[in-house]
């Protein structure tokens, strides 16, 4: 397993970045088994996408498969909203994105069964977000992006998927807003980090290999609402 991280957008998040940093998850996941790595880049420089599938094929020889599931988020409705934030979350949300599966797919071997490509959006097109535009733009592109490049993927056997995770609980949540998220939930809570990473380990495998091109919500029902 390859990680990246970039621990600095982290800290200057309201609720603060993690205890111990991507260190104490390295350290964690390498306890429970298997070979980990990791590494860090800020994913608004453009070289970098390409840097972090470079170092992941120096670690392992060959990536199978990409997990986009980063994010900058920021709160700007209409009224707040600037042009450097925009290109910032554009650039961090949406280019990386496919700059990374760009350099997925180069460096695919053609002759392996199952390439996937998995990304990340949100519920903006289930339901309004006016406060936070340059994330849901953003993240509405990937969102709309993920059938044209399944489709011009899926004859070299590349499968190329999005998940909205729906309301989930990563430790950003107050207890009113967690309260006010499960009663509103269809299922009477919030999504959570398992829930999401059932489902990337059913698309990353092979048993997935024929679906492609699809945006799944993974929450519970929130967006049936």
């Amino acid at each position: 397993m390859f990680l990246h991280s970039w621990a600095p957008h982290d800290a200057e998040q309201p609720w603060g970045a993690d205890p111990g940093g991507p260190e104490a998850l390295v350290d964690e996941l390498r306890q429970a088994g298997g070979r980990v790595e990791h590494f860090s880049a800020d994913l608004a420089d453009s070289d970098a996408p390409a840097a972090l599938i470079s170092a992941a094929r120096k670690a392992f020889g060959h990536v199978d498969a990409l997990v986009v599931n980063h994010a900058r988020g920021v709160n700007q409705s209409l009224e707040d909203l600037t042009a450097d934030e925009l290109d910032l979350s554009y650039a961090v949300n949406t280019r990386a994105a496919l700059l990374l599966a760009q350099a997925f797919a180069a460096q695919h071997d053609d002759t392996l069964s199952g390439g996937r490509v998995l990304w990340m959006t949100s519920g903006q097109y289930h339901g309004a977000m006016p406060g936070e535009l340059p994330y849901i733009a953003s993240k509405a592109a990937l969102h709309e992006l993920t059938r044209t490049l399944a489709t011009h993927l899926m004859p070299r056997g590349i499968t190329v998927n999005c998940i909205n995770p729906g309301p989930n609980d990563t430790g950003y949540a107050d207890d009113d807003l967690r309260a006010e998220v499960s009663r509103l939930s269809p299922g009477g809570r919030w999504s959570t980090p398992a829930d999401t990473a059932r489902l990337v380990a059913w698309l990353v495998s092979d048993e997935a290999d024929w679906v492609t091109g699809q945006t799944i919500a993974s929450d519970g029902g929130w967006s049936s609402r």
